[in-house]
């Protein structure tokens, strides 16, 4: 599987891979930060935790015990990288200054230990302490090397320094592999302990029974509901009084999906978690213009393969249970398998309706703008294609590459029969670089196949191809983390006539379990025209004018959900719908049914989902046990799996939210989880205050006298006349003299606050790092009030009282540390700012 396209799917890897142990304790390894700079290297968090060295995940077993707050994490003691998964320790009195201690509970050759909860035993229930001194209980995944997941324990009677592993683990066992994340707590009202653990795979949460800890059974399940886009883990469930009233306390399911965290509000009687919404959706009426229903494709013509002579009536030979289509057939393209390709097109209509609503499943195989189905090779002069025994005449080499050459492959759009691999002699294990005789830029553009490792050159272990002139890197290019080939092309005319070199470079030994240590690269051209990179979709495309204008894809699964096209801009515009397979490997087909034109959007399951945060790095969040006055606390992963273990960061990798204050309070009439961050978090701040008010943005950008790459600002915000309008922080330029920026705004026209990382400095070492992320939010009186919380590398948004809250790394120029507001379609004003800079936690 995929690790980019499939989260947390590093706990499946055991099932596959088995376990590569070499423990080690926390201390620097060799090479990394000194002790001077530790704690203060660039993007370094100065007020969000992260651990000194090494790779964390997932936050585990947070609970507050005798004035100390614990949080333990999935950690790798050997690199920072997943891997060897075991629990790592830190302790703080107030939530903000943490102190990382010794590794809790370490992984063994056999098992890893994955995400789960820690509760104190204040009646020793369990037997492990003693009434006078009861123990504190730690619930969590074995990941064992066989691949089965089981839930175990491990006992403390220190406070929770030292843990001690159940003689008769695993305690509760389906012989799954997908079985994980349990979250445990004291249910009063029976006197007795729960679980909700997550049957990932299914999209279900069990809840179960135990007077003991020990002893577990069976008393619901819950889901599948909501967004099921990706695997289920990391469940929660807590009581929240609802708008603050101790007589009406509502039951909240938290759970991880997809790399976001959704939420449910409803009941919970000790046995079952019932949710106050209705599992199913009902679209907007609209008029059906093709559902597939007649056993024909009435009028639509296909080419290829993929979707057969008609309609799919059911499930086709070989596929999964194809689910969620209305009436009695659909389109289904994977007629032969994954490996057949073709379209399936729509007649020409005239636009007249807002909206073309439908139903799609199938593969995440997105259009990709200027795309070419079988892009041809370019015309021009091949500088090599790597076809005879040694790299190629003037080629030289180093470290492991010194004796090999290409090799023989039948990689997915792979041109000839050999290419250049740097899977030799131990495969990932290899390292050194290949390096070509020196020629003349003569061409506009230098085109060339790649595939392999996404790990970029200016990363520590990068592995990709250099395009050096006078010595230097000017152009560079990586695979991304697949077998499948690739054309990218380098834009080279301004270097006409200048001596270049080409250099594959892979200093990356597969160490820390790396994904793809190794690269691929074949047929470098000198052209003068760009190689178009493959089609490979598996989508619907709405065609105006001979070009896609808006595309959809399903999610890797064969149930089919709601999404929409907005026609508007296209009113009376002629179009078609072109249902496309082009892609052969992993989920390489599509699914399409209900065609509808409407007057408003059909919404798929994410956009009708709640979540707990709308950014692209908030994930695996837990709740702290018994944190005083009853209050729950929340802390989520600040990362992402789709990038995460690319960011930029060494010697550590990955940090966590601040911890948020969670309440439920009515909005709209809807039960909204609502969110503020400690206020502990004020003790960092550090001088006065910057103040401002009343300050009016005109059309553009306006520099406020506020500078810093961390701070605490919290600012009221008027639309005016203005369309779009907001901060920008971290501002400052790239060295190409462009702006470099974070937007942090409002959009009237979409009713949407959002957080724009576009431009936000580095943005390229990894795909998926999406730009743009929003949610939809009405504004309070014409005006939105932001409180933003920015490090070093992260910025964190709660909006109007934290009714949406949007977190996202960024990686700015140390230069850039500027704040504007900015208004576009008009002026807007700010009504007042207020922003404090923030120390550091560390020393």
């Amino acid at each position: 599987m995929n690790m980019r396209r499939h989260p947390r799917v590093r706990r499946l890897l055991a099932a596959c891979a088995g376990l590569v142990l070499g423990l080690a304790g926390t201390g620097l390894a060799p090479g990394a930060a000194s002790a001077a700079s530790l704690y203060h290297e660039q993007y370094r968090p100065q007020f969000h935790f992260s651990p000194a060295t090494d790779w964390m995940n997932d936050p585990n077993g947070l609970i507050y015990y005798k004035g100390v707050y614990n949080l333990y994490y999935q950690y790798n003691p050997t690199g920072n990288t997943w891997g060897d998964e075991s629990w790592g320790h830190a302790t703080s009195t107030d939530l903000v200054h943490w102190t990382q201690q010794p590794l809790a509970i370490a992984a063994s050759p056999d098992e890893m230990i994955f995400s789960g909860s820690v509760v104190l035993d204040s009646t020793n229930s369990s037997g492990f302490g003693t009434s006078a001194n009861p123990p504190l209980v730690a619930v969590y995944t074995s990941a064992y090397s066989s691949g089965i997941q089981a839930q175990s324990l491990a006992y403390s009677l220190d406070g929770g320094e030292t843990w001690t592993k159940y003689a008769d683990n695993p305690v509760l066992n389906l012989d799954s592999q997908n079985f994980r994340d349990p979250k445990v707590f004291w249910y009063a009202p029976t006197k007795s302990w729960r679980m909700v653990v997550s049957l990932a795979a299914q999209d279900q949460i069990q809840i179960y029974s135990s007077p003991d800890l020990e002893s577990w059974s069976l008393l619901s399940t819950f889901g599948p509901d909501g967004d099921t886009a990706g695997v289920w883990e990391m469940p929660d469930l807590i009581p929240l009084a609802l708008d603050g009233d101790a007589n009406n306390v509502k039951w909240v399911m938290i759970v991880g999906v997809d790399n976001k965290v959704q939420y449910f509000v409803g009941s919970f009687d000790g046995t079952t978690f019932t949710p106050d919404e209705p599992v199913t959706y009902t679209p907007p009426s609209g008029s059906l213009y093709e559902g597939f229903d007649d056993g024909t494709y009435d009028g639509w013509t296909a080419t290829g393969t993929a979707f057969g002579s008609a309609p799919a009536t059911g499930t086709l030979p070989n596929q999964q249970t194809v689910s969620g289509y209305v009436g009695s057939g659909f389109a289904d393209s994977y007629n032969g398998g994954d490996t057949s390709t073709g379209t399936l097109t729509s007649p020409t209509f005239t636009v007249d309706k807002p909206y073309l609503n439908f139903l799609v499943g199938g593969g995440d195989d997105p259009y990709v703008s200027g795309s070419v189905y079988d892009s041809p090779a370019p015309a021009g002069t091949v500088f090599d294609d790597f076809s005879g025994p040694g790299w190629g005449t003037g080629w030289t080499a180093t470290g492991s590459f010194v004796n090999a050459g290409p090799t023989t492959e039948t990689l997915n759009g792979q041109q000839d029969p050999s290419v250049l691999d740097t899977c030799v002699s131990g495969c990932d294990a290899a390292t050194g670089t290949i390096t070509s005789p020196t020629f003349t830029v003569s061409s506009d553009y230098i085109d060339f196949l790649i595939a392999g490792g996404d790990h970029p050159e200016d990363q520590p272990g990068p592995t990709a191809v250099n395009l050096l002139i006078g010595g230097k890197i000017v152009a560079s290019a990586t695979g991304d983390d697949s077998p499948d080939m690739n054309w990218v092309n380098w834009q080279v005319a301004k270097y006409r006539g200048q001596q270049a070199q080409i250099q594959v470079v892979d200093q990356n030994d597969g160490s820390g379990n790396v994904p793809w240590a190794h690269i691929m690269v074949d047929d470098i051209i000198f052209a003068n025209t760009p190689a178009a990179p493959y089609d490979r979709q598996a989508a619907v495309d709405l065609v105006i004018g001979g070009k896609v204008v808006a595309s959809a894809t399903g999610d890797d699964s064969e149930a089919l959900d709601w999404t929409n096209f907005d026609l508007r801009k296209y009113q009376g515009k002629q179009a078609q719908i072109e249902i496309v397979d082009h892609a052969t490997e992993g989920w390489g087909h599509v699914l399409a049914d209900q065609f509808t034109f409407a007057g408003q959007p059909a919404l798929g399951a994410a956009a009708r989902s709640s979540w707990v945060d709308d950014g692209a790095d908030f994930y695996a969040s837990e709740t702290f046990a018994d944190a005083p006055g009853g209050q729950q606390i929340i802390l989520g992963w600040m990362n992402n799996w789709t990038y995460g273990q690319s960011i930029p960061t060494s010697p550590w990798r990955s940090a966590d939210t601040v911890p948020r204050v969670l309440s439920l309070n009515t909005v709209n009439g809807v039960p909204t989880l609502e969110q503020t961050p400690v206020s502990s978090l004020a003790s960092l701040h550090t001088g006065p205050p910057t103040v401002l008010y009343g300050t009016a943005v005109h059309q553009g950008t306006t520099t406020l006298p506020v500078n810093g790459g961390e701070l605490d600002i919290t600012t009221t915000l008027n639309a005016g006349s203005a369309a779009d309008f907001g901060l920008e922080v971290d501002t400052g330029t790239y060295s190409d003299g462009m702006p470099q920026y974070t937007k942090i705004g409002y959009d009237r026209r979409t009713g949407e606050v959002y957080i724009d990382r576009g431009a936000s400095g580095y943005t390229t070492f990894g795909a998926g790092f999406a730009p743009v992320q929003s949610a939809k939010l009405a504004l309070s009186g014409n005006s939105v009030t932001l409180h933003i919380l920015l490090d070093a590398s992260s910025v964190e948004v709660f909006a109007n009282g934290g009714q949406v809250t949007l977190t996202d790394q960024i990686y700015p120029d140390q230069g850039s540390t500027g704040v504007a507001a900015y208004a576009n379609g008009g002026t807007a004003v700010v009504t007042s700012l207020r922003a404090y800079q923030m120390g550091s936690i560390w020393p």
